[in-house]
């Protein structure tokens, strides 16, 4: 008999941001209203960018442990983005990308300090090492560039969108004038965003 494949979407929120994030909520509630076949999951990533790639790969084989074939799709914001390419890359896997980070390490100087989750209320910092671990996961050519579905947004106030305009150039891009970097009106894209990750 057929079994369809069990379906996840791991969503990934941005530097010094959270599952409450106002994207990661509407992401979720629309899944849980209309995707009675998908599991979403949202973590809290660590702020080091190794343990949160680890954190994150670590769902992943969790769920295949359970479900070999299960059809795993990513989306990620900001950082979420350049981390859900990392794990597109490793496993084969589709996502979408809002306002992606593109060689984060080249932004660390401007990065380096203290800071306090407005979510959580943690408190941390962020060092040079940091950068250092960036450099060492970045990448600058993709293996399979059609998995990826860029939404960018000009007014990005954090990243230069054109920087991912060349990395991603062989990728679905969908540009907008305007907007900021946490992405206005990611709603609209919602009903897409699970087409792409989970349509054949």
């Amino acid at each position: 008999m057929f079994v369809n494949s069990p379906k996840y979407l791991i969503y990934l929120h941005g530097f010094n941001s959270s599952p409450q994030s106002a994207k990661a909520l509407q992401m979720n509630q629309f899944i849980n209203d209309n995707c009675s076949d998908i599991t979403i999951v949202t973590p809290t990533l660590e702020v080091t960018p190794r343990i949160a790639l680890e954190q994150i790969l670590t769902i992943v084989d969790d769920i295949k442990r359970k479900h070999a074939n299960a059809d795993i799709g990513f989306v990620g914001s900001s950082m979420g983005g350049f981390l859900a390419t990392l794990c597109g890359e490793k496993y084969g896997a589709k996502a979408v990308l809002i306002n992606p980070a593109v060689a984060p390490h080249r932004m660390i100087e401007s990065l380096v300090g203290d800071y306090t989750n407005p979510y959580s209320g943690e408190e941390f910092s962020v060092t040079m090492h940091d950068g250092n671990e960036l450099s060492a996961m970045n990448f600058t050519e993709l293996f399979a560039p059609n998995n990826y579905w860029l939404l960018l947004q000009q007014g990005d106030e954090t990243l230069d969108y054109r920087d991912a305009l060349v990395v991603y150039k062989r990728s679905r891009i969908t540009l907008e004038p305007l907007g900021d970097h946490g992405f206005v009106g990611f709603n609209r894209y919602l009903h897409a965003i699970v087409e792409f990750l989970f349509e054949n």
